[in-house]
């Protein structure tokens, strides 16, 4: 026990410095005064509770908040024991009902304490009147006492009734804390105002607005979530900056503003009661369904959540939730302050919302509304949508435009040469300058075969030949005309040998054909290798002179025949181009020539070859082989017919008689 007799006393002086000091919230000065009492007295356990005020103490027993002091031999998540629990709840209930300290003594025959009855101790219930807890509950602290005098239990008694006398003190900065704060909110929506003008964009603005509100009001969190038709989308949260709209947090929230939507109205959890008309200037407060509210609330007991709705005249274009468990922050008044600022605020935070949406969305409202001063303000998007849909109409069937039919396409060489292996040998040698991309001319030797066994078997041709003529001659001295005509015959054999060795030998120099570029053919690493007959080695195209040959389907060569056919008898020339993988900005423009008359199937679709001039002159980077696409006019037709076309040959085929 604290000594208190002496005014100075340093205890005295720490006791009124603690209970003088400002406190958060009226809970925190509950627990402070619970603790300072206790300690006076020097009470074995003294305890908070909230009882019913007035004539409901019979009908709702006290409801235990505090226990001092607190041990650790409670089960996590169970409530301390109390000493001599039944003694402690008669009192407070008592002192609760009458508003005064009540005394009771422990094991006596006697309720209430008289003198001359000490028993095991006594029972003290100190009601703190000047603090109220909502729900018309009553803060009532019982102290259980050691036994002791008469005159020492009165004195205990002037000390615990001084020392609650501070709750009127705390009462009192509380109401001049909240005075202050309903003062300070009358400013608030010209600050959101200014924040919102400030924000770079819709986003920024919201979620200034929520950090705002957030540090104003001193919650936990604040959230705003904008309308989107009959349904409301989460779109900021205090303090955060990415919302993940898959967290079960951010689905309770979307529920509790759909909740509050709904209703059209404010709604607040828990609601105040009804008997309270201070505490609820509003009655639908108390009479507004909060079942999304109560499930956002259910993870912490002391939160208090509220939804207040963003209005615009008679339209709600959002709503904004406030969740707190500090104390005073969310109750009625503040509830009805905050709403007047939210309705002021709501229409700039329209137009901050319209000026961020994309041009087209925007477009789309201004023709609305451009729409209505043409056909009326009744069913203006479906009058609208009728107008274009007939216009749509008329532009297909009456307009004609260029029917371009699309195949794939392959640029080449109008003149090239294959260079093949003239008969079988050995590679020789090949010029140094001779690769892919090199010009030559025609003549330039591109590569030499080996000739050296050539040229043995036409020196022993010519030693047959030379042999079968002088014994020709001997034969016919001597009259042996049959062994003249052999030896004749056998010498024009070996004639024949040495003219094809010789002709041979003339062809083992192969050179170009034409002047152009070596396109194919890299013949430096077959030097010395043996080649056959045949073989194409190289390969020399003229690129200044290129064909594009392209592959057109065989449900479009009609089309391609009819527009050629039409050029051909003086009609409009076909204005076709193509465009190559390679760069397909660039276009060029072709002539059609001629059309190879026979289908080959290749990769699934069955394509006639389709071979026309370019009118532009080629690139200096275009090759042979290169692909793209090529667009061959047909002529002018109507875009309905155009759109139609395979669907109406489709059919056709299925339906043909």
């Amino acid at each position: 026990m604290i000594d208190l007799t002496k005014l100075q006393a340093p205890g005295w002086r720490r006791v009124v410095a603690e209970l003088s000091a400002e406190a958060p919230d009226d809970r925190a000065f509950l627990a402070r005064l619970l603790a300072v009492l206790g300690q006076v007295c020097g009470a074995r356990q003294a305890t908070l509770f909230a009882v019913s005020a007035g004539d409901q103490g019979e009908d709702a027993p006290p409801r235990r908040m505090l226990v001092w002091p607190t041990t650790t031999d409670a089960a996590p998540g169970q409530p301390e024991s109390l000493e001599d629990e039944s003694e402690v709840l008669s009192a407070v209930r008592a002192a609760g009902e009458t508003g005064s300290i009540r005394v009771f003594g422990l094991e006596t025959d006697s309720k209430q304490f008289y003198e001359g009855t000490r028993g095991r101790g006594y029972v003290v219930a100190v009601p703190v009147v000047a603090v109220e807890i909502g729900l018309g509950l009553r803060p009532v602290i019982g102290l259980v006492l050691d036994a002791r005098s008469e005159q020492a239990l009165q004195a205990t008694l002037a000390q615990l009734e001084m020392l609650a006398g501070y709750s009127a003190t705390h009462a009192a900065r509380q109401h001049l804390k909240r005075t202050r704060e309903a003062g300070a909110a009358l400013d608030l929506a010209g600050q959101l105002i200014a924040s919102i003008n400030a924000a770079r964009g819709y986003k920024g603005a919201v979620l200034q607005v929520v950090n705002d509100l957030s540090r104003h009001l001193k919650a936990d969190r604040v959230s705003l979530g904008w309308t989107r038709g009959d349904n409301i989308r989460v779109a900021a949260i205090s303090d955060t900056e990415h919302i993940d709209h898959r967290l079960a947090m951010v689905r309770k929230l979307q529920a509790a503003m759909e909740e509050c939507l709904d209703q059209a109205h404010a709604v607040m959890h828990p609601a105040p009661r009804q008997d309270q008309p201070d505490a609820q200037p509003d009655p639908l407060l108390a009479r507004a369904i909060t079942h999304a509210h109560r499930e956002l609330a259910a993870a912490d007991a002391s939160l208090k959540v509220a939804s207040l709705p963003l209005r615009r005249g008679d339209d709600t274009l959002g709503v904004v939730t406030i969740e707190s468990t500090g104390e005073g922050v969310i109750d009625a008044k503040t509830i009805e302050l905050i709403q007047a600022t939210l309705d002021l605020i709501a229409p700039v935070i329209e137009v901050r919302k319209s000026d961020d949406r994309p041009l087209p969305v925007r477009a789309k409202d201004a023709t609305i509304k451009a729409g209505q001063w043409i056909v009326g303000p009744r069913h203006t998007v479906w009058k609208l949508v009728s107008l274009a849909v007939l216009a749509l109409l008329v532009t297909i069937t009456v307009v004609h435009v260029p029917y371009r039919v699309e195949a794939s396409m392959q640029l080449r060489a109008r003149e090239q040469r294959q260079i093949a292996v003239p008969f079988d040998g050995v590679l020789k040698s090949v010029p140094e300058h001779i690769k892919p991309g090199a010009r030559v001319n025609a003549g330039d030797v591109l590569f030499v075969l080996d000739t050296y066994q050539l040229e043995l078997q036409a020196l022993g041709a010519r030693a047959g030949m030379e042999q079968a003529l002088t014994e020709a001659d001997a034969a016919r001295r001597v009259g042996k005309d049959d062994e003249e005509a052999q030896a004749r015959h056998r010498a024009d054999q070996a004639r024949f040998e040495l003219d094809l060795h010789e002709y041979q030998i003339r062809r083992a120099t192969v050179t170009a054909p034409i002047t152009g570029t070596i396109v194919q053919g890299d013949l430096a690493p077959l030097v010395g290798s043996t080649v056959k007959l045949g073989d194409p080695l190289m390969r020399v195209a003229q690129l200044d002179d290129m064909i594009a040959v392209a592959r057109v389907d065989d449900s479009d060569i009609r089309l391609v025949q009819e527009a050629i056919r039409r050029a051909k008898e003086g009609g409009p020339q076909p204005s076709s181009a193509i465009a190559t993988k390679a760069r397909p900005s660039e276009t060029f423009r072709i002539r059609v020539t001629h059309i190879i008359p026979l289908a080959q199937p290749e990769e699934g679709v069955n394509a006639f070859e389709v071979r026309a001039d370019l009118i532009d002159p080629p690139a200096t980077w275009m090759r042979p082989g290169m692909e793209g696409i090529a667009r061959l006019d047909t002529g002018k037709r109507s875009i309905l017919s155009i759109g139609t076309r395979r669907i109406s040959d489709t059919l056709r085929l299925w339906f043909w008689r």
